[in-house]
């Protein structure tokens, strides 16, 4: 086993096989290795999708061979610790690896043990989620059995990936229970973390009436920390009038939970990590990506600490502007690509509806089309469903786009 690489990417994600694929288009001579632990690759974007019956689960996992650039080694391993001041790490089979150039993208880290009880009741009990690929399918069970009573749908108090993802299973079941005729014998509610609906106004404003529209409950700065699933109870903190935290509960028939999230433990007790930052995001630069303190390392995707929308879409945009800093760097060329915090957020609001939100570090929006993307549309539903898969696979992990 090679000990040494001119680039080391930690994850295979999409973060990692995107920016490995677009190197080796700028040089084949580039030595890259990939560290990821994992057989399988996923397209986490569709899960929402599964989640309402409409997108097959298999059409969202590959084998992770098969989306390893072919002049990049991968390395079926995990890392462990980081030696950044020896330009090295070491992985959990105990290896050490040193490297030129470091780039970290491990990916976001689901955090379902900070909501007590619920390891134990996910997947029955009515207790789903899309975040992961084994649950998403018991989501679609649980809502084509739910014919009456109360739909929970949470949103933590910590950046999520896919930030809209809460919001898009519950418009998604809203519509499926008005479709069938159960609206009435229902009610819908949105518990969230968060102080409101969605950061920028021109979205929000279209995302309050279609809450409106199905007649959604919402409770805003109610962060999920407990479950009962024999008792059906959901337990949440807020503040009362005096701010004072106070817990409140609410029973349920079907609750689909957004997990906390943060970064890899492996990331969040390593030199690399934000100092004295509970969540633990790889501190870089929120405009050339690189380390602030390890002028070698750079980071992408959704464990940094740029202040971004955690989405694909980000790691699309924030790609290009690592590769291009790293070879300037590499060629001792000053540094001048700019990531303009650029995320969007295709907020499916029923079957066939759906608002494309792009915008960037200040929550501006930054519309690709020539029309208001604050309005439902068929046509970004498509999008969602029909082209966005097919991008993935095949321009997206190859570095073509």
């Amino acid at each position: 086993m090679k000990t040494h690489y001119q680039i080391l990417i930690v994850g295979g994600g999409n973060a990692g096989i995107s920016i490995a694929a677009q190197l080796l288009l700028k040089s084949r001579k580039l030595d890259i290795g990939i560290i990821d632990p994992s057989d399988k690759h996923y397209y986490q974007p569709a899960w929402t999708l599964v989640g309402g019956g409409v997108f097959d689960i298999q059409k969202t996992v590959r084998n992770e061979a098969d989306v390893i650039p072919k002049n990049a080694d991968w390395i079926q391993d995990s890392v462990t610790t980081f030696q950044p001041e020896n330009n090295s790490l070491t992985c959990k089979s105990g290896n050490v690896i040193n490297y030129d150039y470091l780039i970290v993208a491990p990916g976001i880290q689901l955090d379902w043990d900070k909501i007590k009880g619920l390891k134990e009741t996910l997947g029955k009990n009515g207790v789903c989620s899309n975040y992961l690929f084994n649950q998403a399918p018991y989501t679609w069970e649980t809502l084509k059995n739910l014919k009456s009573g109360r739909a929970i749908f949470t949103n933590p108090n910590t950046p999520i990936k896919c930030g809209g993802a809460p919001q898009k299973i519950m418009y998604l079941s809203a519509d499926y229970l008005r479709k069938h005729g159960f609206q009435d014998n229902t009610e819908v509610h949105f518990y969230s973390g968060g102080t409101s609906i969605f950061g920028v106004k021109k979205y929000a404003d279209t995302l309050n009436k279609v809450v409106a529209r199905y007649g959604i409950h919402t409770h805003f700065s109610h962060n999920l920390v407990a479950i009962d699933g024999d008792l059906k109870l959901a337990y949440f903190e807020t503040k009362n009038a005096n701010e004072e935290i106070i817990r409140v509960s609410q029973s349920f028939d079907m609750i689909h939970i957004t997990p906390p999230q943060s970064a890899p433990d492996f990331i969040k007790n390593s030199p690399l990590s934000v100092k004295d930052n509970p969540l633990g995001w790889v501190d870089l630069n929120k405009d050339t990506l690189q380390h602030n303190r390890y002028k070698n390392v750079f980071g992408c995707g959704d464990a940094g600490s740029t202040p971004n929308s955690k989405t694909g879409a980000a790691i699309r945009k924030q790609a290009p502007v690592l590769v291009k800093n790293l070879l300037h760097l590499m060629e001792g060329v000053k540094m001048n690509e700019v990531y303009n915090g650029y995320g969007s957020c295709p907020l499916i609001t029923g079957y066939g509806k759906l608002v494309l939100a792009e915008f960037d570090y200040n929550n501006k929006p930054m519309e690709t089309f020539p029309f208001n993307q604050a309005k439902e549309r068929y046509s970004m539903w498509l999008l969602k469903k029909k082209v966005l898969p097919w991008l993935y696979w095949n321009k997206i992990l190859k570095g073509k786009l």
